[in-house]
C-alpha cells in the first residue's frame, strides 16, 4: 500500500514510525513532514489546507490511503472529498468532526444524551458571559467553541485572567470562533484520556494516556498543545472503561447516526474521573499530540491495521494486542513557548548526540537549511521511550535528555512522576 500522512509535527513522525514497520506498507509520502520524517518517508509540500492539492497528490502518487493527523483536516472535509474519491481514509466527515470543532455542539448532545459531563452555560455575547462569570465559584472553566490549537481552554481561580481570557475569545485573539464562549462547571477528579477506534459497525478500545498541559513542573505556567504524556493511565480499570463506553462512548455514537452522520476515526475522549465515575470534559476526533507519541511506540505496527480495518469498516475482524508495558513521551520545546517561541535554532547538537538505541525521538516543526537542523514553531521533538514499567521508561528517556546541553530549550523534569 501507497500511504500519505497527512501533518508536520511528532504525531505525524510517530505514526509514520508505526506505519513503516507494517508489511502492507510499501511506501509512505508525508505533507509536509518535518526533518524527522524524511528518513522514514518521501516528503511532499503542498497547501493542507486544500483538499484539492491532496486529492492531486493522490492521484499523482497513486495513494491508496491516507492517514490524517490534525484536526483542521477533518474540518474542511477532506474525509468527504477523499471518500468521493473511493480514497480509504479513516476519519470522520466535516459534519461528524463537530465533536471536537464545537465545543458547544458537544455539550448540547451530552444534554440530549444524558451523557454525564459538567454543567454549561453557552454566551454569545462577551458582556453576558463576564456578568455571568462573576457569580461563578472559583476555579473558572472558560473554552473558546471552535478549535484553538490546544490553546483554547482556561482553569483559573483569578477573575481578571477569566475576564480577559473571554475578551481574548470574542476580540478573535484565541480560536477561529469568535462570538461563543462556554462556561463550565469546575470538575473534582483525576483526568484521563482514553483512545477509541470506530466504524459504522463496531467500538474498539485502543488504549490510555495521561498528558500534561502546563509549560513548566508542577503543573506551573501556561498551558500549552501538551508537554509530555505517558501510556497506559493506571487510572484506567476494567469496570470504569465499561462505565465509560456504555454511559459516553455508545450514546455519542447512536447520537451522531441519528442526528447528523456515522462517526467514523479515533475518538480521543478526555474525561475526568471521580470515585470511579467518569465525566466527559471533551472529544477529539484523531489522535493527540504527545498521547500519540506514547501509543505509537507501544502499538507499533499495528497503527495501520487500526486505520486499514477502520476505513474498510473491518474493525470488528481486528485483534489489538496492547502489550503489558508502559511508554512515556517529553516535549523539548523552545525555551520561549508557548508565549514567544523562536523559530530557526540550531538544533544539530541534540540529534546527533549519543543515545540509547531503547530512546525515539520524534521531531515537530523541523527543518533542513543546508546542513543545519533547524525548529519553526515551540515544540520541537518528542523523547519517547517503553519498557517494562513507567519507572524504566521514564528513567531512559530523562537519561537521554539530561546530555542536552542547547541553551534554546526547555523541557519538563516531572513526567511520569507520582
Amino acid at each position: 500500500m501507497k500511504i500519505l500522512i497527512i501533518g508536520s509535527g511528532a504525531r505525524e513522525h510517530a505514526l509514520t514510525w508505526a506505519i513503516s514497520q507494517n508489511p502492507r506498507c510499501t511506501k509512505i509520502y508525508c505533507s509536509p513532514g518535518n526533518a524527522g520524517t524524511t528518513k522514514l518517508a518521501t516528503n511532499v509540500d503542498i497547501d493542507v489546507t486544500s483538499n484539492d492539492q491532496i486529492l492531486e497528490i493522490c492521484l499523482e502518487y497513486s495513494i491508496d490511503m491516507v492517514v490524517v493527523g490534525p484536526e483542521k483536516q477533518f474540518e474542511q472535509g477532506l474525509t468527504n472529498a477523499l471518500k468521493e474519491k473511493n480514497i480509504l481514509v479513516f476519519g470522520p466527515t466535516k459534519e461528524a468532526s463537530q465533536l471536537e470543532t464545537s465545543k458547544s455542539f458537544t455539550k448540547i448532545m451530552c444534554k440530549h444524551k444524558n451523557i454525564p459531563t459538567g454543567n454549561y452555560e453557552i454566551f454569545l455575547k462577551e458582556g453576558d458571559a463576564q456578568k455571568f462569570l462573576s457569580a461563578q465559584p472559583k476555579p473558572f472553566v472558560i473554552k473558546a467553541d471552535g478549535l484553538a490549537a490546544g490553546k483554547g481552554v482556561l482553569v483559573s481561580s483569578d477573575f481578571e485572567e477569566g475576564t480577559q481570557f473571554i475578551s481574548s475569545i470574542f476580540d478573535g485573539k484565541i480560536g477561529i470562533e469568535k462570538n461563543k464562549v462556554i462556561i463550565e462547571e469546575y470538575l473534582e477528579g483525576q483526568e484521563v484520556s482514553v483512545f477509541f477506534a470506530i466504524d459504522k459497525n463496531t467500538i474498539k478500545y485502543i488504549g490510555s494516556a495521561q498528558d500534561y498541559k502546563r509549560a513548566f513542573d508542577h503543573d506551573r505556567g501556561p498551558n500549552t498543545g501538551g508537554m509530555g504524556a505517558f501510556s497506559p493511565s493506571p487510572l484506567l480499570t476494567e469496570k470504569n472503561l465499561a462505565k465509560i463506553v456504555n454511559e459516553i462512548i455508545k450514546p455519542t455514537v447512536e447520537y451522531m447516526r441519528e442526528n447528523v452522520s456515522d462517526f467514523s476515526g479515533i475518538l480521543y475522549a478526555g474525561l475526568i474521573l471521580n470515585k470511579g465515575e467518569p465525566k466527559l470534559i471533551e472529544y477529539n476526533v484523531r489522535f493527540g499530540d504527545p498521547e500519540c507519541q506514547a501509543l505509537c511506540i507501544r502499538l507499533g505496527a499495528q497503527i495501520l491495521d487500526i486505520y486499514f480495518s477502520g476505513a474498510k469498516n473491518e474493525l470488528s475482524n481486528l485483534s489489538i494486542n496492547e502489550a503489558d508495558d508502559s511508554a512515556i513521551t517529553v516535549i523539548v520545546a523552545e525555551k520561549g513557548y508557548p508565549k514567544n517561541p523562536k523559530s530557526g535554532c540550531e538544533l544539530n547538537d541534540i540529534v546527533n548526540a549519543k543515545y540509547d538505541n531503547g530512546l525515539k525521538i520524534f521531531h515537530a516543526g523541523t527543518y533542513f537549511e543546508n546542513t543545519f537542523l533547524r525548529n519553526s514553531g515551540g515544540r520541537i521533538f518528542s523523547f519517547t521511550a517503553r519498557s517494562t514499567n513507567l519507572n524504566k521508561a521514564r528513567g531512559i528517556v530523562y537519561k537521554q535528555l539530561n546530555k542536552i546541553e542547547n541553551e534554546n530549550i526547555f523541557y519538563r523534569t516531572d513526567i511520569g512522576s507520582d
